[in-house]
């Protein structure tokens, strides 16, 4: 069975990272599920681009994911950071110590926001980077930042290495250097 993906989208997400991450982890063959948190499928994006997502966030309650991952781009951000369903996903997701994804400025936004990188290195974009602190992170300045089941990464152009770091996490380097290779990377 493919481990189960959610990407969690909003109006504003940047879309440059959310449909890098997308393809990527579909690339590996990984159930990619993406979920909205507004209250259509379809969202815009922080440039303008439409995404239809596969389902509301509310559809993704009660069961397991074998990784969350929050784009960044704001507003996009704060609105998943505001979904109260998105964010008791994240809390379960990290009591259970599984894989937890965010870029840009949902590392703070999303994540540090609510306490769940409390000790745990973490990189995100400048300005979102240097208020980590604030919330108890451990500020990295590397474009990817790997700490335990967390994995955080820097903005739009460090986007195909984060998705390429979380192939790798769950389907293994085998697949991580099949889908680089493809990709020209």
């Amino acid at each position: 069975m493919n481990k189960k993906v959610l990407v969690a989208v909003a109006d504003g997400t940047e879309e440059l990272e959310a449909v890098t991450i997308i393809d990527i982890l579909r690339r590996a063959r990984l159930d990619v599920i993406v979920a909205s948190v507004m209250s259509a499928r379809e969202v815009i994006c922080s440039r303008g681009v439409r995404i239809t997502a596969d389902r509301l966030i509310d559809e993704c309650v009660n069961e397991r994911w074998d990784a969350v991952i929050c784009p960044g781009g704001m507003p996009g951000a704060a609105h998943l950071s505001d979904t109260i369903t998105l964010v008791e996903i994240l809390q379960s997701q990290n009591d259970a110590e599984r894989c937890i994804g965010a870029i840009c400025a949902a590392p703070q936004v999303v994540l540090s926001a609510h306490g769940l990188l409390n000790g745990r290195k973490a990189t995100a974009y400048p300005g979102f980077r240097e208020k980590l602190d604030a919330d108890g992170a451990v500020i990295c300045d590397d474009a990817l930042v790997k700490d335990g089941h967390f994995i955080t990464s820097q903005g739009p152009g460090t986007a195909m290495i984060f998705a390429l770091a979380l192939v790798n996490e769950l389907a293994g380097e085998e697949v991580a250097h099949d889908v680089a290779d493809g990709l020209l990377v």
